[in-house]
Formats: C-alpha cells, sequence, structure tokens
C-alpha cells in the first residue's frame, strides 16, 4: 500500500506538491491555535516550516532548489513558481468592493509611494551599515526590503550577485513574517479595522503575503482590500528600484 502511494506521488509530481503544502498548512494552523493561542498565525509559521525544509533539503542533495531537488518533491518548483503565485494575488481581488476603493482616493495613492520609498531608504541604510558601497548592491538590497519579489527582481535586473540577492530576499522574508506577527497585536491601535484603513495599510506595508496573512489574522473580511493594495505596491517597486530609484542611489555612490 505504502509503495502504492509513494510510486503515485513520485509520478505525479504536482500532487504531491499539494499533499506537502497541505499537510505543512494543517500543522502550522494546529500550532498557531493550540501554541500560540492564534498570536502568531498560521502562515508565519508555515513560512518557517517552509525555510527550515528548503535549507535541510539543500543539505542533503547539494542542490540549488531546496527541497524542490528531492525527486519526489519536484512539483514543489510549479508550485512555488511565478504562474501559481501571481494566480493566487490575482484571486485575492475577486472579494473587493469597488465602492470601497474609491473611498480610499488619493490616501490609498500616497499611501503606495510613502510605503515603496521608506522601505526603501530603510534598506539602503541598513546596506550601507553593514558596508556595501556598489550602488547595484545597496539597490537590489534596498528593494528586497520593499519586498521578496521586487529585491530578486531589482537584482536580476541590475546584474547583482547571487549573494546580495539572497541578501534581498532574506530582508523582504523579515519584513514578511514580522508582518504578518505584528498585525493582529496593534490593529485595534492604528485603527485597522475597514476597507479603507485596509487598503492604506496595504499600500504601506506592500508585502503581500504579509499583509494578507497579518489581516487574516485581525479580519479576514479586510484581506482582498489590503492585498490589492499590496499587490500595486510590488508593482511599483517593480517598476522604481531598478530605474528611478537606483539613479538616485548612484547619485550617492
Amino acid at each position: 500500500m505504502n509503495d502504492s502511494i509513494m510510486s503515485l506521488l513520485d509520478k505525479y509530481h504536482l500532487i504531491a506538491a499539494f499533499a506537502v503544502i497541505g499537510l505543512t498548512m494543517f500543522v502550522s494552523h494546529w500550532m498557531s491555535k493550540h501554541l500560540t493561542a492564534n498570536r502568531l498565525h498560521g502562515s508565519a509559521i508555515a513560512i518557517l516550516i517552509g525555510l527550515a525544509l528548503a535549507y535541510f533539503g539543500g543539505i542533503y542533495t547539494g542542490g540549488d532548489h531546496g527541497l524542490a531537488d528531492v525527486s519526489l518533491f519536484t512539483g514543489l518548483g510549479l508550485m512555488g513558481g511565478g504562474m501559481l503565485r501571481d494566480l493566487a494575488i490575482i484571486a485575492t481581488a475577486y472579494g473587493v468592493r469597488f465602492t470601497e476603493i474609491k473611498k480610499a482616493g488619493m490616501r490609498g495613492l500616497v499611501a503606495l509611494f510613502a510605503g515603496v520609498l521608506v522601505s526603501f531608504l530603510a534598506g539602503a541604510v541598513v546596506a550601507v551599515g553593514f558596508g556595501y558601497t556598489s550602488a547595484v548592491d545597496i539597490t537590489t538590497i534596498a528593494a528586497g526590503a520593499v519586498t521578496y519579489i521586487v529585491g530578486p527582481v531589482t537584482g536580476a535586473t541590475l546584474g547583482a550577485s547571487s549573494e546580495v540577492v539572497a541578501l534581498s530576499i532574506a530582508a523582504g522574508l523579515v519584513k514578511s513574517i514580522l508582518t504578518m506577527i505584528a498585525t493582529p497585536m496593534v490593529a485595534r491601535m492604528i485603527g485597522l479595522d475597514n476597507p479603507r484603513s485596509a487598503m492604506i495599510f496595504g499600500g504601506l506595508i506592500g508585502t503581500t503575503s504579509g499583509v494578507a496573512a497579518g489581516l487574516a489574522a485581525t479580519d479576514a473580511r479586510l484581506v482582498p482590500y489590503g492585498a490589492m493594495t499590496a499587490t500595486f505596491y510590488t508593482g511599483l517597486g517593480i517598476l522604481l528600484a531598478p530605474t528611478v530609484l537606483f539613479l538616485g542611489v548612484r547619485l550617492f555612490f
């Protein structure tokens, strides 16, 4: 019986990937509920488990793609790729009421630009503080502070080294996890209880996964609104980081 299941999973890699992700999410939400009283959202725990599995998968295989280098789990490479990721992000928009979007108005637009610029500046300061002097390196790491998607896109565009790109992804992941953890804790203090504030919050913070998970732990009805502006934030960051912001960094380095 076990041999038949293993043979089936080895043949249909994407099914195996869904099984691994489903089991990971089940364990993560169980841990969130029973070990942290929902203070740490299940999505944050799932990301930590995913990073650990990728690390040990890389050590075991000596490869570059973590657990996806194990033949049984090669479907994770497809499932975790850009196609399904972008489909999941776009799907969140279907829960949005456009009447609520109009209410954000200019404040939502200002939040988008302010969020990208503040995150980029903070990342640039940290990069300089750790001794980076190349405009390409500083821009890539700073772009990672915008989101872990903007970082590698910027690094690939500017020709940054793989080590610097990895740092930019790490910066974005830290931001995402902190957003997941902190959002439900501060939601009441900042008035994060309606679609308008959720859109502004998504525009300021920007990390789609962190905003979505944090809002899910706060009020699931707010997720589509925050995720929508966070998605625009990612697009804006990809447009600005390797062009305008890079040129700005080059003026000083």
